[in-house]
């Protein structure tokens, strides 16, 4: 039977907003990396009929030697990551319409996912990290809100996004953490040190006295000059000016003052399973990526403790 594949695409993406929780970012993603199977498939004519206008081919037609050309296709141009992060696209797509009974088998599941890099996430010395942090003129509004962004990613390991989303009620001063929403509208608590409550509240005294806008008043927590919710993508590029302004030679997004959040809490001593916990990752085995670059604490344990080293 044939289907229109957008129609098909639209109900799948509905699924994952409805029955998943899945954020407007993650819908967006996935409806990207459908569509440009889709259009690989369309160009390729690797299905008969589905060069057709009306966008109608036999979707129980697609198997693996399909989605194997599509992932030989991406070789040319993409990162063994992006491959994965499509192929498992692919794979939610079709157990969606398996169990909706529009196929009868998921042609996705039998396709091996390419074997991942071993990438060392980048982050920051401890010198470097707080350089970066005091180079912040706090004699300006923007100033005290860009000390205040930066101090809260550093110091509760948090997604830019989830730093965005953020409100003045997610704060507690009085009992140091944040309320953090998180990938699929999770909600989780996480601590936040003195400096970076001290710096969120230096921002928000001065958005009152400045702006009218009271602190017990409810709302997004970091405004842009029009005292609209700041984006993720401003916040990245907020950043960037800031690390110019540092002479820092590190390329440095939010991540990687979250990847050095989660390092320097490593090589402190703290437990694998704290840090996936403040950082709100699913599996254990994302968190256990930064333990390569804790290697150094390892061996100095290891000198000192082994009997016969």
């Amino acid at each position: 039977m044939k289907f229109k594949i957008n129609d098909l695409i639209d109900l799948f993406i509905e699924s994952l907003a409805s029955e998943r929780g899945y954020s407007d970012n993650t819908c967006r993603a996935y409806r990207r990396d459908i569509r440009e199977f889709a259009e690989y498939i369309a160009g390729s004519g690797a299905v008969a009929g589905s060069e057709t206008e009306d966008d109608c081919f036999p979707i129980d037609a697609v198997n693996v030697l399909i989605i194997r050309g599509y992932l030989g296709f991406l070789y040319k141009k993409n990162k063994k990551s992006t491959m994965a992060r499509k192929l498992s696209a692919l794979r939610t797509f079709f157990r969606y319409l398996l169990k909706r009974g529009i196929i009868t088998d998921n042609p996705a599941d039998s396709v091996l996912t390419p074997k991942q890099e071993q990438n060392i996430p980048s982050y920051l010395p401890i010198d470097e990290m707080f350089r970066l942090l005091d180079v912040v003129r706090t004699d300006t509004l923007a100033g005290l809100r860009d000390r205040a962004m930066f101090e809260t990613i550093y110091s509760c390991g948090i997604r830019v996004s989830e730093l965005a989303g953020m409100n003045k009620a997610d704060v507690d001063f009085v009992n140091s953490c944040i309320r953090v929403l998180g990938k699929g509208n999770k909600e989780r608590i996480v601590p936040i040190g003195r400096k970076a409550l001290e710096a969120v509240k230096a921002y928000l005294e001065r958005l009152a006295a400045q702006n009218g806008i009271a602190r017990n008043k409810d709302g997004p927590l970091f405004l842009n000059l029009r005292n609209g919710r700041l984006t993720a993508r401003s916040i990245a590029r907020l950043l960037d000016k800031l690390v110019q302004e540092c002479g820092l030679l590190t390329p440095v997004s939010p991540h990687v003052l979250r990847h050095t959040f989660a390092t320097h809490l490593l090589d402190a001593g703290a437990d694998l399973r704290v840090v996936q916990e403040l950082l709100g990752h699913k599996s254990l085995s994302t968190t256990q990526r930064y333990t390569h670059v804790s290697m150094n604490r390892l061996m100095e344990t290891y000198d000192k403790s082994h009997p016969r080293k």
